[in-house]
């Protein structure tokens, strides 16, 4: 078992010394941070299981450490050590969202009661499950959000672009659930004629239309205490949005020609990699629905943005196609070749690739040849950090100066730099203000 993984927090080394050789003692993995900074670094890079970190620290303290860790990582627990003189702090912070406090010295079985509260409250890292590789720290806390959200029986949309595993995630769900005793039902909303949808979900008695010579059960019914998961929900006809709501808020449903209404108990998961809310605004999506839809919203994010999950993921693929206890590996070139590509169909796309290569070819490690006779792309080179930090800095001029409407002096308040500077860095990138306006 993976042990469990402790980012520890404090700006005194020897504390931080003998309290991480007392956590390694104890079984867990244990990372050092002197800062607040370092901390949110360590985040980013390998996602703990749990935060333990110091009140007082110089400059950023353990309150603004937490701030941020609520902010862009709202499931990952944080617990507060503090001295007996700012106890009054710690409760503070538990009131902002701190998981609990421990006062110094530190009581072990105070400390290791406190652990396993938070990783038994939150769960230990979901991504080691192996139906959802990865190593990104936004998909991990994704994932950390959705075991808790398993837990419950509110509706859960999960939004993301073709291919990046929706369907995926709501199998995940369904298994974290009390529900994953009974069936999880699959509907592609896309896939299905608006005329035939109404029969396939909400079923027919027989007679209710040419045709229907037998009574049908409908797959919410066939979900009944299980999951229902509706794949691209967004292409739902909308004069059939009504009786889904009607399903989810009295958990009734009528089928085609009947006058009887079935009671149905299912936990509703949703996808669609469309924009509903701009659906919403438009008029083909219901309000109230969507609403009811949007009760836990988990977005996944496309392949590009996690670059760091595929070689991981490429090698799952390769040793998932593989046979007879065969073994292939990518040449370095060619995972970097993988790593550099759009990836526009995302892991979807990846995993065909890999099948591919597979298939194709006989050879324990493959090229980058391989790579480019599947990949039909240029593979682009990836900036320099000059580069990358050049268009950085101009796309923030840029934005600054459309948040102003061109007045220079507030975009230099904004950006924290005086007036001559923010002129000079404009010079400096080829930023015009009266072309930047015209846009």
């Amino acid at each position: 078992m993976t042990p469990r993984h402790v980012l520890l927090v404090d700006d005194d080394p020897d504390f931080l010394k003998l309290l991480s050789l007392r956590l390694e003692r104890e079984g867990y993995a244990v990372t050092g941070a002197a800062s607040a900074d370092e901390a949110l670094a360590c985040v980013l890079a390998k996602r703990p299981d749990v935060v333990l970190s110091d009140l007082r620290m110089a400059e950023k303290d353990g309150l603004d450490l937490l701030e941020s860790i609520q902010k862009n990582h709202p499931a990952l627990p944080v617990l507060i050590v503090t001295a007996h003189g700012t106890i009054p702090d710690a409760v503070a912070a538990t009131q902002r969202g701190a998981f609990g406090f421990i006062t110094k010295p530190v009581d072990r079985d105070d400390l290791l009661s406190q652990l396993d509260r938070a990783l038994e409250t939150f769960g230990t890292s979901v991504h080691a499950d192996t139906s959802f590789l990865t190593r990104n720290a936004q998909v991990q806390t994704m994932l950390a959000q959705a075991r808790l959200a398993a837990a419950s029986d509110s509706s859960i949309l999960i939004q993301g672009e073709t291919g990046t595993g929706k369907e995926v995630l709501a199998k995940l769900i369904h298994r974290e659930s009390t529900r994953a005793s009974a069936p999880m039902i699959t509907v592609n909303c896309a896939a299905i004629p608006g005329e035939l949808m109404e029969s396939e979900l909400f079923g027919h008695v027989r007679g209710a239309f040419t045709g229907a010579a037998t009574d049908r059960l409908g797959l919410i019914r066939a979900a009944h205490n299980g999951s229902l998961f509706l794949d691209e929900i967004g292409d739902m006809p909308r004069n059939l949005q009504s009786k889904l709501l009607r399903v989810l808020e009295d958990g009734l449903v009528r089928p085609v020609g009947s006058t009887q209404e079935h009671r149905a108990d299912v936990r509703l998961i949703s996808a669609t990699h469309q924009d509903l809310g701009a659906a919403v605004r438009d008029g083909s999506f219901r309000t109230d629905l969507y609403y009811r839809l949007n009760i836990v919203k988990l977005t996944l994010p496309p392949l590009r943005e996690r670059r760091e999950d595929i070689a991981l993921l490429a090698q799952h693929f390769l040793d998932a196609f593989c046979k007879g206890g065969e073994r292939k590996v990518y040449a370095p070139e060619a995972m970097e070749l993988l790593r550099r590509a759009r990836w526009e169909g995302n892991v979807r796309e990846l995993k065909n690739v890999v099948e591919s290569n597979v298939a194709l070819s006989p050879a324990t490690v493959m090229s980058a040849d391989h790579v480019r006779s599947v990949l039909d792309e240029d593979i682009p080179s990836l900036p320099s950090f000059d580069q990358a930090r050049d268009a950085f800095t101009r796309d923030y001029l840029v934005q600054l100066l459309k948040i102003t409407a061109g007045n220079v002096a507030r975009a230099a308040r904004l950006a924290k730099r005086n007036r001559t500077d923010f002129y000079k860095l404009m010079q400096r990138h080829g930023v015009d203000r009266d072309q930047v306006l015209s846009d």
